[in-house]
């Protein structure tokens, strides 16, 4: 009995001692597994940091070049350098820079359309005196090949005063059948002073009479 009763208190002691070994090893912490989630949660909010700085980054070089731009405008654009009475000397807004521009662009625009119509023009003009250079240089080869023959032409005084007659003639009766009171009246009295004055016949005996008073000053 003795021996027995020793044996039961030293398993009690055992399992005391058991217990008591699993209760401080389960309050003990698992400091592995605490760094692992440490590091992981450290490099979380370092990535969120990375992309939070990388996004504030981009936004203000967004901003900076958007700045730039107006910038640039108010610099080519010659009308952002005039300041408004309106607005004083304060900064212009980024709305009347932009209504600027498009202004200026415009007035580009047609200046540039005005531009290619007087090209156009001036090449009709270029085109027209090339045509009669050739045609004098022709008229200039043919007397030289006949100097004789522009012997018995008629002078250009002599032109003149034939179509000074003709005029003449044809104001005359224009003054006396045409009135200028009013636009309207213009308009009604020329086409019928046209249709009478200005046929063939009419225009012919015009002509006949101004050639014999011509021909009679002269001789």
């Amino acid at each position: 009995p003795a021996l027995f009763m020793e044996n039961a208190r030293k398993g009690s002691i055992v399992s005391r001692a058991n217990s008591i070994g699993s209760t401080s090893a389960s309050s003990v912490p698992n400091t592995d597994d605490e760094d692992s989630d440490y590091h992981q949660e450290s490099y979380k909010e370092s990535y969120k940091d990375q992309r939070r700085r990388a996004h504030t980054q981009a936004e203000q070089k967004r901003r900076d070049a958007i700045k730039k731009g107006y910038n640039d405008l108010q610099a080519i654009v010659p009308t952002c350098e005039q300041q408004d009475f309106s607005i004083g000397s304060q900064k212009l807004s980024k709305a009347i820079v932009l209504q600027k521009t498009i202004d200026y662009i415009q007035f580009l625009h047609k200046e540039k359309k005005k531009q290619e119509e007087e090209v156009s023009t001036l090449r009709k003009d270029v085109m027209a005196l090339k045509i009669m250079k050739v045609n004098y240089e022709q008229i200039v080869k043919a007397h030289q090949d006949n100097p004789n023959e522009g012997k018995n032409q008629v002078s250009d005084e002599v032109k003149f005063n034939v179509f000074q007659g003709i005029m003449d003639s044809l104001f005359q009766s224009f003054n006396a059948s045409v009135s200028v009171t009013s636009f309207q009246e213009l308009s009604a009295c020329v086409f019928s002073w046209i249709e009478e004055q200005c046929k063939p016949q009419t225009l012919r005996d015009v002509v006949i009479g101004v050639l014999h008073k011509v021909k009679s000053q002269l001789y």
